[in-house]
């Protein structure tokens, strides 16, 4: 291996010459372009690891027109991005996807309509090359504000707006994973199942709300309670079912942290689990599921592959040449059983 260059900063043209090949054709290389012979491209990524190379980003972005950057926006409050670990596991797939692409993620994240103007002003300010977000509720104007500044977008997650305005979402089988979970408990000859379901204005919760009545039609309406995907909003929803209908013997509840908290409720009220009341979570975290007694039945969602999958959409979309947008995924569910159910 050659002696590695010493002294000042290597530049574009050096990389070049230990390359035998032109600056026009090392420069390609670095920056991701098209149309250079493989044997070429391994010769230049050789150069650059002999020599310790880094691109300058200025220039860089000035041949790629790109920053280098993707924002990354969540639609919750900071103490639920940072206390769920629902979005840990997708803004890690996402990272992951990002740095395979040598791109950053700026994280973003909405408390409430106030921060609007903030994140137009940024993503309208030429920083990030595209945009990713999810846990959007349908009420919410972030969608089309994220729409006015005109980047490419991808969405975690079905939402009206999104859906109006044509744009691409990464989603997984809500009402299909529903109906399996609704499924389970009716085999296990449970009569009375309730439904603990999330938030009234985020597409996932509905959803999972339709695949309970696919199976339940004409469930008893006081064997739903509405939380909001928070454990403390489980206990308090599990406490409710109890008071209404002490004869539940089976819940479905929409995501596992609602879960965990109506497992608790359960067990201060001296209610036996699975003997008397089975209970099946949605999610399959693992840092929720297996610490949970007894550890939760729950429908299966591949959570970091959905945020690879959004980066990958999101990367079809900023490398296109202004075709149509990528198709919408759905992906599968699966119910994995354990000791609740």
């Amino acid at each position: 291996m050659p002696e590695p260059i010493t002294g000042p900063r290597p530049t574009l043209e050096a990389v070049a010459a230990r390359a035998g090949v032109s600056r026009a054709t090392a420069s390609r290389v670095v920056n991701g372009g098209a149309g250079v012979r493989a044997p070429l491209v391994d010769k230049v990524r050789q150069a650059v690891e002999e020599l310790g190379y880094v691109p300058n980003h200025a220039a860089r972005s000035l041949v790629t027109r790109r920053n280098g950057a993707v924002a990354v926006i969540i639609a919750e409050p900071e103490f639920r991005i940072f206390s769920d670990p629902f979005f840990e596991q997708q803004v890690r797939g996402i990272s992951r996807e990002l740095t395979a692409h040598d791109s950053q993620l700026v994280l973003l994240w909405v408390e409430g309509p106030a921060d609007h103007d903030r994140i137009a002003r940024y993503l309208g300010g030429g920083h990030v090359d595209g945009a990713l977000a999810f846990s959007l509720h349908n009420d919410d104007e972030l969608p089309a504000l994220i729409d006015r500044a005109r980047i490419p977008t991808v969405f975690g997650g079905r939402s009206l707006t999104g859906q109006a305005l044509g744009v691409p979402y990464v989603d997984c089988d809500n009402r299909g994973g529903a109906r399996e979970a609704v499924r389970h408990l009716v085999s296990l000859g449970r009569r009375n199942i309730a439904h603990i379901a999330g938030p009234r204005d985020l597409m996932a919760a509905l959803d999972r709300v339709d695949g309970y009545h696919d199976v339940l039609i004409g469930a008893d309406p006081a064997l739903m309670v509405h939380g909001d995907f928070t454990e403390e909003s489980g206990a308090r929803a599990m406490a409710e079912l109890l008071d209404r209908r002490p004869d539940v013997d089976g819940v479905f509840v929409s995501n596992d942290l609602m879960a965990s908290g109506a497992l608790r409720t359960l067990r201060d009220r001296g209610v036996r689990v699975p003997e008397d009341v089975a209970v099946v979570g949605f999610d399959d975290m693992a840092s929720v599921v297996m610490s949970t007694v007894p550890a939760l039945t729950s429908v299966h969602q591949d959570i970091e592959g959905m945020g690879r999958l959004m980066v990958k959409l999101l990367m079809r979309l900023l490398d296109g040449s202004g075709g149509p947008a990528p198709a919408s995924v759905i992906t599968p569910t699966a119910l994995v059983r354990r000791a609740s159910a």
